[in-house]
């Protein structure tokens, strides 16, 4: 039987008042896509914060969504080379640094391959494609840009499903890398949480692109966006500028601070999506400040992967390891994830190395800054040197909180997706189950507006790391955010003005699902 979530709030110490004084409105059956828009706006200084107006509008249900056509459209393509698959299957795991193709252009090309183009096609998966970073419905809404490397070449629009960049390339190699998330491209019926998902997304694809870099060894440094990323976002040419977050740059050579430009005016959302609205409002005002005058101070990339990892069996190559990557299959086109209550325990390693991935810091000092402000927690059951029970994850280690054979089952019972004629659930058999928390009003206190984007980016990184260290130890990992928090909360011990950000279920796969169709090059 398991034990009241109150008296787990309650022995965890939950709720002391001179920590907690704000429970935020809502039913303890609220989801996170309602909950969102009030954690901002209490993060911003409202003690009682009431729900927007638009929060029980009336929205298409989510599977009617059409995502929007590719910003580009029809024109000119230029295949990227092919030949990335062969140079990871040459890369023993979890080594970094080999010899990169002899041509840089080459190399990029390969690195843009390694980090978003398609692995393979599921046809039992609901969710298609699969790529190497997990995304929320399988809808990518972050995109990837290439600049055409003279100062007046028009920007590439990379197109994964295509292995192609648009256009015609310059003569000269590409210097700059951009990134922006297209809100559009998720369901209305999301709301305000579509600016969450792009920006955890974002995340997960520095992570994945900076572990593509790595690995072809192609140096960058990374620009978040500043006073200046309007000119950079209208330089893009995406037509309906409000469609996309502010954009993130990646230099790929030295490059001088650009000039100041006037600041044009953007064109209001089409009306009759408030909440959109109100996401891109927030999202304008998440500018990084800058040491340089204009924009924000580019960070050099460092890396993506830990030292002292162990070798994997499941794993032996860096092609292999994202191949492996998945979020839980089932079969029969059925959704959801399940894992296996059949196992022994898990080796100890296999949560050492999540915790070793957990650790490395986004590459940027203004992300690094934002993810010491997170709280990462576990529920732990099954491996071998530690006791079932709740976990702080802090420097690579794991602190037992409270021992409790019961919180698997707890979280399950919270889990917003059970068991059903349609669905798998794999939450109470889960070895690992880690949940990213912050305390949006320290986080604005600390770093002003940025602070809600920057926790939610560094989030992403962290888990796309724990996906990739899942792969190795031959477990599934799922990111999902579909705990209902008030009794999450309890059940984890957090407090109550902590915010679940994120979370991620680490199983062992039992369902393998059907054919797995090879769509590497």
């Amino acid at each position: 039987m398991t034990a009241p979530v109150t008296a787990r709030a309650t022995a965890a110490g939950q709720g002391d008042p001179a920590r907690s004084p704000v429970r935020l409105p809502g039913d303890a059956d609220d989801n996170s896509i309602a909950r969102e828009p009030l954690w901002h706006a209490y993060g911003e200084g409202a003690d009682h914060p009431e729900p927007p107006p638009w929060t029980w509008a009336e929205t298409p249900p989510p599977d009617s969504h059409v995502p929007p056509p590719p910003p580009r459209g029809a024109g000119h393509r230029t295949a990227l080379p092919p030949g990335a698959t062969a140079h990871l299957s040459a890369r023993p795991y979890p080594a970094t640094r080999h010899p990169r193709p002899a041509d840089g252009t080459t190399a990029l090309a390969h690195a843009l391959t390694t980090a978003f183009a398609p692995l393979r096609r599921e046809p039992e998966n609901p969710y298609n494609e699969h790529r190497p970073y997990a995304s929320p419905r399988c809808l990518f809404p972050v995109h990837a840009f290439v600049d055409g490397g003279a100062a007046d070449a028009p920007w590439r629009l990379l197109e994964p499903t295509r292995h192609a960049l648009t256009g015609t390339p310059d003569r000269t190699p590409p210097s700059r890398i951009a990134l922006t998330g297209r809100y559009s491209a998720i369901p209305a019926a999301y709301q305000w949480f579509r600016g969450s998902l792009v920006a955890i997304e974002l995340g997960m694809v520095l992570r994945a692109l900076t572990l593509g870099l790595e690995l072809f060894d192609v140096p960058a440094a990374l620009t978040l966006p500043g006073a200046d990323s309007d000119t950079l976002l209208r330089e893009l040419d995406l037509g309906n500028t409000w469609e996309w977050s502010l954009p993130w740059q990646l230099d790929l050579t030295e490059r001088p601070p650009a000039p100041a430009t006037p600041a044009v005016p953007e064109n209001p959302v089409p009306v009759g999506d408030p909440a959109l609205t109100d996401v891109v409002r927030v999202n304008r005002r998440q500018r990084y400040p800058s040491t340089a005058g204009n924009g924000t101070t580019a960070a050099r990339l460092t890396t993506a992967v830990p030292a002292g990892l162990p070798a994997s069996a499941a794993a032996p190559d860096w092609a292999e390891l994202l191949w492996q990557r998945h979020s839980g299959r089932m079969p029969r086109g059925l959704h959801g994830m399940d894992s296996s209550a059949r196992h022994p325990a898990l080796p100890a390693d296999v949560l050492r190395t999540a915790l070793a991935w957990l650790a490395v810091p986004p590459p940027h000092p203004a992300l690094a800054a934002a993810f010491d402000a997170v709280r990462v927690s576990a529920v732990v059951q099954h491996v071998e040197g530690y006791e079932d029970g709740v976990y702080r994850a802090r420097d690579g280690r794991a602190e037992l909180v409270r021992a409790d054979p019961d919180a698997p089952a707890a979280l399950e019972e919270h889990y917003g997706y059970g068991v059903s004629p349609v669905n798998g659930c794999g939450v109470a058999n889960a070895p690992v189950t880690v949940f990213f928390s912050v305390r949006p009003r320290e986080l604005f206190a600390r770093f002003g507006p940025a602070g809600w984007g920057a926790a939610q980016h560094a989030c992403g990184w962290a888990v796309h790391g724990l996906c990739l260290s899942a792969a190795a130890s031959g477990l599934f990992a799922r990111p999902v955010r579909a705990f209902k928090e008030i009794p999450t909360q309890g059940v984890i011990g957090l407090d109550t003005d902590e915010t679940i950000v994120l979370s991620a279920v680490v199983g062992v796969p039992r369902s393998t699902g059907g054919a797995l169709l090879d769509l590497r090059t």
